[in-house]
């Protein structure tokens, strides 16, 4: 029986193959965390890490015990999908503490959304920031809460 006899860069392809899958193996053992795979693709123990956080947000029912007016305005209109703390800020401690002030609406939480994309649909109002308005605040001239009216 005749012996294999294969070119040096087949073996040498093989055994760098061999290493690499190896490494992977032995590093995937090492670095993957025991609990990991216990909900699918998902570290099980991240549940009791992010349960043990501190709550940051209120929610819109707390909003609307005190500020039921402006609630009232943003349900009628197309910003009525948006949580109160989505341009505000987490507010749990203002819902706590009503002299522990919210974040002010900034600028940057419109441009989030209404700066021009082309993935976005034509129906959802864009524009191209640095050109519509070099200010500090959208609501200089447009009022969040109902946004089909100027202030």
């Amino acid at each position: 029986m005749k012996r294999l006899h294969l070119p040096p860069q087949i073996v040498r392809l093989v055994l760098l193959t061999i290493g690499i899958v190896g490494s992977y193996l032995v590093a995937r053992y090492f670095l993957t965390p025991p609990s990991f795979g216990e909900y699918g693709w998902y570290r099980g123990s991240a549940l009791a890490e992010l349960a043990s956080r501190d709550q940051v947000y209120a929610g819109t029912k707390a909003c609307d015990e005190c500020h039921s007016e402006e609630y009232q305005k943003l349900l009628g209109n197309s910003h009525k999908t948006l949580s109160c703390e989505g341009c505000h800020g987490p507010s749990k401690a203002h819902a706590d503490n009503p002299d522990v002030k919210p974040e002010i609406l900034n600028y940057s939480h419109c441009v989030r959304c209404h700066e021009a994309n082309p993935s976005r649909p034509k129906w959802h109002k864009q524009i191209v920031a640095r050109d519509h308005y070099t200010g500090d605040r959208c609501t200089e001239c447009h009022l969040p809460h109902q946004p089909s009216e100027a202030p």
